[in-house]
């Protein structure tokens, strides 16, 4: 099926788009390997929308995307189908448990070339990583949750409803929540509870309304489709949330109070386009945060606007401030970095 820029069925065949080289150099074969499916999933639309924006930028590229479904143990063998077919020169994808899983496949390809987004491998010629600042996202959705929280005079609770638990939530992402959440004041603490799939909104409800029945007044859901009903329990529960990865605002303007983001769309665009140059460096991992632009905080969406207040915007303004500029930035295991 050819498509421009779309997404891949969900036969898991996939679909392509590109353009012949102009210059008479090889076309290059470009495949992005989706851990899941595109659509609904925002971290994988900003993915296909980069990756596309600098294969029809560049030319001289074909692409293709596949959908890899949601059940993990069959990415690898996915992934190597891909790689044993030699169609591709380069082939790209975003998820933590992508590194691992690339590096055995590389290890049996070792002409196969991989660019990876949200995950990290140094020092494999083949491979290239860039992994997102999430403690820095999570220190800013904290930080926020809690000048909502204690202004609204509720006790000093938060929630956090994760679709599973893996090494990023667990050791970045629920500490750096906390953290954030402690700048502001010390006493407060989070209920974190996990739905144990990424799709069964019925349960985040079920959860997020227990939650706020113990006290919790705003919720970070990180939970897929179910996050759908975290933002729901929330309405109905008097509760505020706060979204994560892209703008949430709208899903229910004066319940989404405040939206952290990762650009992904952003890195996959650059780092492709440094592929279609030639200058992409393979055996690299970068770490990008705020300060590189990668990663941020929505402070000026109307509907940010009208739900909080200035006081709390004002505050949550002059933190997103110092992480901007440099001068306040955290490292992945927490520790404060001031300049």
């Amino acid at each position: 099926m050819t498509f421009a820029g779309g997404a891949a069925d969900s036969t898991g065949r996939g679909s392509t788009t590109g353009t012949a080289s102009q210059s008479g150099q090889k076309t290059k074969s470009l495949v992005i390997f989706v851990p899941g499916v595109v659509s609904g999933s925002p971290i994988y639309e900003m993915l296909v929308s980069g990756v596309k924006k600098a294969v029809d930028e560049k030319g001289g590229a074909n692409l293709k995307v596949v959908e890899g479904g949601f059940n993990q143990a069959e990415w690898e063998s996915k992934m190597t189908s891909l790689a044993a077919s030699g169609a591709y020169d380069l082939i790209i994808s975003s998820n933590p448990a992508m590194p691992a899983i690339c590096k055995a496949v590389a290890d049996k390809f070792p002409k196969q070339q991989f660019l990876l987004f949200d995950g990290q491998l140094a020092g494999n010629t083949q491979i290239y990583t860039l992994r997102y600042n999430q403690r820095e996202q999570a220190f800013l959705a904290g930080y926020l949750a809690a000048l909502v929280a204690k202004q609204s005079g509720s006790a000093k609770k938060l929630g956090l409803v994760a679709g599973q638990e893996y090494p990023a939530m667990n050791e970045i992402i629920l500490p750096g929540f906390l953290q954030g959440a402690r700048m502001v004041d010390s006493g407060f603490s989070v209920d974190f509870r996990v739905v144990g799939n990424w799709y069964d909104a019925a349960k985040g409800s079920d959860l997020a309304a227990s939650m706020i029945r113990e006290g919790a007044t705003v919720i970070l859901p990180i939970a897929g489709g179910a996050n759908q009903g975290v933002v729901q329990a929330a309405a109905d529960g008097n509760a505020k949330v706060v979204w994560f990865d892209v703008n949430g605002y709208s899903i229910k303007p004066g319940v989404v109070v405040g939206s952290a983001i990762l650009k992904q769309d952003r890195a996959a665009y650059e780092k492709t386009k440094l592929y279609l140059e030639g200058t992409l460096p393979f055996g690299k991992a970068e770490l990008v945060g705020v300060a590189d632009g990668y990663v941020d905080f929505i402070d000026d969406d109307p509907a940010y606007i009208a739900a909080v207040s200035e006081a709390v915007r004002k505050q949550q303004a002059e933190m997103v401030a110092q992480f901007r500029s440099g001068k306040f930035s955290l490292l992945e295991n927490g520790k404060e970095i001031r300049k």
